[in-house]
C-alpha cells in the first residue's frame, strides 16, 4: 500500500511552505490539487513538476476512484489552493477513500487561515467554533449567528469580498457590541488586521478587497457558582421537615442546590 500525504500550502506568502512540504512535493509522482493552475505555480516555485490531477468539490465519484487506484502504484500528495486540505477546502473525500482502501494517510502541518487569525486576537481561550463560510441567504445567516452567539470561545468564519459587507451588517444587527478581529489578505502584500465591532468594520471596509477571516469574540466561560454549606444545610433541614430521609433526601437536595452529591451526603451526616 502507498501513502497519501495531506500537505498544507501557503495562504499567501510562498515562504511559509515548510521544508518538509517541499521535500514531499518534490518526491511524490502525483499531486492531487484543487486547482492545477494554482498548484503548478507553487510547484514551479520549488522547482519540481510531478503529475497534477484535479480534485475539487465537484469531482465525480469515478474520478475519485481513479485517484485511489493510482495510489496503488505509488505515493501521492493532496493540496488545496491555500491552507490545509479538508478545512473548508476539498480533500476530505480523497482522504476518506484512501483510508477505506487501506492506504496510509499522513498529514503535513502548515498554514491555516483559521489558526493564523486566532493567533493575533490576543484573547485567552481554550476552544473556538469554526463556521467556515456562513450561509448565503440573510435569514439563514442570522440564524447561524444567533446560534453561535452564546459560544464561550471565539467564532471564526470565512468571507469573500463580495459578501463581507452584508455579513458584517448581519453581525452588527445580531451582535452589535461584540468585539471582532478581521484579517484581510493574510500573509499577502496588503495584509490587514482590523479590531472593533462589526458596525465599525462596515465603515472601515467600504470598498472590500481580498479574502476575509472574521473572528467574533466569545462570551467566555462563566465563573462557577459557589454554594455555601449553610444553603445546603438549610435545604436538607427543610426536606427533613417534609419527611425525606436517606438517599431520597440527598438526591432531592442535590437536585435543588446543584451541589456535588458527595458534598451533600457529607453535610447530611454532619447535620443529621
Amino acid at each position: 500500500m502507498s501513502t497519501l500525504y495531506v500537505v498544507a500550502t501557503p495562504i499567501g506568502n510562498l515562504s511559509d511552505l515548510t521544508a518538509r512540504a517541499v521535500e514531499v512535493l518534490s518526491t511524490v509522482p502525483v499531486v492531487a490539487a484543487e486547482d492545477t493552475r494554482v498548484a503548478r505555480k507553487l510547484l514551479s516555485h520549488i522547482g519540481t513538476s510531478p503529475r497534477l490531477e484535479s480534485l475539487h468539490e465537484h469531482t465525480a465519484p469515478e474520478r475519485l476512484n481513479a485517484l485511489v487506484s493510482r495510489l496503488m502504484s505509488g505515493d501521492m500528495a493532496v493540496v488545496t489552493d491555500a491552507g490545509t486540505p479538508g478545512i473548508s477546502d476539498p480533500g476530505s473525500a480523497l482522504v476518506r477513500a484512501a483510508i477505506e482502501a487501506g492506504h496510509a494517510v499522513i498529514p503535513l502541518p502548515g498554514p491555516s487561515a483559521v489558526v493564523t487569525a486566532l493567533s493575533v486576537t490576543g484573547w485567552s481561550f481554550d476552544r473556538f467554533l469554526f463556521l467556515g463560510f456562513l450561509p448565503r441567504k440573510k435569514n439563514a445567516q442570522i440564524i447561524a449567528l444567533e446560534d453561535a452567539s452564546s459560544e464561550p470561545g471565539p467564532v471564526v468564519a470565512y468571507e469573500s469580498p463580495h459578501r463581507v459587507a452584508n455579513t458584517l451588517a448581519n453581525i452588527c444587527d445580531v451582535l452589535p457590541e461584540r468585539q471582532l478581529v478581521i484579517c484581510r489578505e493574510l500573509t499577502k502584500l496588503y495584509e490587514e488586521t482590523f479590531r472593533g465591532t462589526a458596525c465599525e468594520a462596515l465603515g472601515h471596509f467600504s470598498e472590500p478587497r481580498g479574502e476575509f477571516v472574521i473572528v467574533i469574540e466569545g462570551v467566555g466561560i462563566p465563573e462557577p457558582v459557589v454554594i455555601p454549606d449553610s444553603s445546603i444545610v438549610t435545604t436538607l433541614e427543610k426536606l427533613r421537615s417534609e419527611g425525606l430521609r436517606g438517599r431520597n433526601l440527598v438526591d432531592r437536595a442535590v437536585e435543588l442546590t446543584g451541589a456535588p452529591k458527595n458534598r451533600v451526603y457529607r453535610l447530611s451526616l454532619r447535620h443529621d
